[in-house]
């Protein structure tokens, strides 16, 4: 058989996305993060009518060009909380917007093998938005995301995930030298609020897009 790790992951989708639609989430699956982009941009987006987005800071989103896209959308309205060099208010005040957008977009830090989302967040305000406010979610995942259980889910994100992303945004922190969790103390701490999320309600809610392909941390 062609591509061979392929074909084994998207079997692995198959199964992820069945695992997934029985916990009420709508789900597509992706062969790659062009596919993804195409998916959320041509079919979610007209089927929904959206016209006001905003986006949890997703590396995913970013990685596959989704969000460069909808920024130069001139037909759609895009609340960006995370533009370069705006006030930290002014940043904290669009993630209270964002709540009340048509679509909300983001990533996971891991994904179940039985269908349950799991994020770790500085704020809270991705998690919050996963689970309550705009009226539409959809959650990109790269195949690197899905764990075995939520053990593994809470261990991949706070041995890998989290200390990547302090990195990314330049924390001062001891993860970004030592790349290990030390469970500090730092008020730039990134790992202060979980969320888990076992069913989308009301049903199809938070449509997943699962991508075969390894994206974001």
């Amino acid at each position: 058989m062609d591509r061979p790790i392929e074909n084994y992951w998207k079997a692995r989708l198959d199964h992820l996305k069945e695992e997934l639609e029985a916990n009420n989430f709508e789900v597509y699956v992706a062969a790659n993060g062009a596919e993804a982009k195409d998916i959320v941009q041509n079919d979610i987006i007209p089927q929904l009518g959206a016209k006001r987005i905003s986006w949890g800071g997703s590396k995913t989103a970013t990685d596959v060009g989704l969000i460069q896209a909808l920024k130069a959308d001139k037909n759609l309205e895009f609340l960006d909380p995370f533009e370069k060099g705006i006030p930290l208010d002014d940043s904290l005040e669009r993630r209270r917007q964002a709540f009340l957008a048509d679509l909300f977009i983001t990533g996971t830090n891991a994904l179940t093998e039985t269908g349950h989302l799991v994020n770790l967040d500085r704020t809270g305000n991705r998690v919050a938005a996963i689970t309550f406010g705009p009226k539409t979610v959809v959650i990109l995942v790269g195949r690197n995301k899905i764990v075995s259980d939520l053990d593994e889910a809470f261990l991949r994100v706070k041995d890998y995930a989290a200390p990547l992303v302090a990195m990314r945004i330049k924390a001062k922190t001891p993860c970004v030298k030592t790349s290990v969790c030390e469970d500090c103390k730092s008020p730039d701490r990134v790992c202060n609020v979980w969320g888990i999320v076992e069913k989308s309600y009301p049903k199809g809610r938070i449509k997943v897009v699962l991508i075969n392909q390894y994206l974001g941390f």
